[in-house]
């Protein structure tokens, strides 16, 4: 039996893999960010499962960050989830882990922002706001040319998720800057 999965059964489930502050921070924040996606790229009315994709997006990568997008297809199997689902969450490893290609507009957007939400944190941290609010491209441009600041964030996984939408950077970077601060204001 396939089922659906509420944000409050995906909540438990990732608290049930995921411990650690940071982790669970940066599902919430690929959730809002998913979300506005949906909104802004015309598909409202799937909004939260765009949402649900991004708080699950990370679901194996503390406990097997060795199989990461590849354990999480097994947990969700097991609990018989939707396949729409896992291959969404599972897709973002495209070329890392996995051989699943984002197709969905959904699954391109996924890949293209994980790895930008964490560089784009990571520049608004260091501002004396220490928030996205007052962020702008160049700023974010100026330390993404640094290839030893926020190392762990892939550019070639950005520009590959770029490519894939058929955006330019530049138009990536500022919608997620965007997308951030409509996250910051939720929260």
């Amino acid at each position: 039996m396939v089922k659906n999965i509420t944000r409050e059964e995906a909540w438990t489930l990732l608290t049930e893999y995921n411990k650690e502050e940071f982790h669970l921070k940066h599902a919430q924040i690929v959730e809002d960010v998913m979300r506005y996606f949906a909104n802004k790229l015309g598909y409202d009315k799937e909004a939260d499962f765009w949402a649900i994709v991004g708080l699950l997006h990370d679901l194996d990568f503390e406990i097997y960050p060795e199989q990461h997008c590849i354990k999480e297809q097994e947990i969700m199997r097991d609990r018989g989830l939707d396949e729409r689902l896992i291959r969404a969450v599972a897709s973002h490893g495209y070329a890392l882990t996995v051989d699943i290609e984002p197709q969905h507009q959904m699954e391109k957007v996924l890949y293209a922002v994980d790895e930008l939400t964490g560089l784009i944190g990571a520049v608004a941290i260091m501002r004396p706001s220490k928030s996205v609010m007052d962020l702008e491209l160049k700023s974010v441009k100026k330390k993404y040319k640094n290839a030893n600041f926020a190392a762990g964030c892939s550019r070639e996984v950005i520009e590959r998720g770029a490519e894939m939408l058929g955006w330019e950077l530049d138009q990536l970077i500022e919608e997620t800057i965007l997308a951030l601060r409509w996250s910051e204001s939720q929260n």
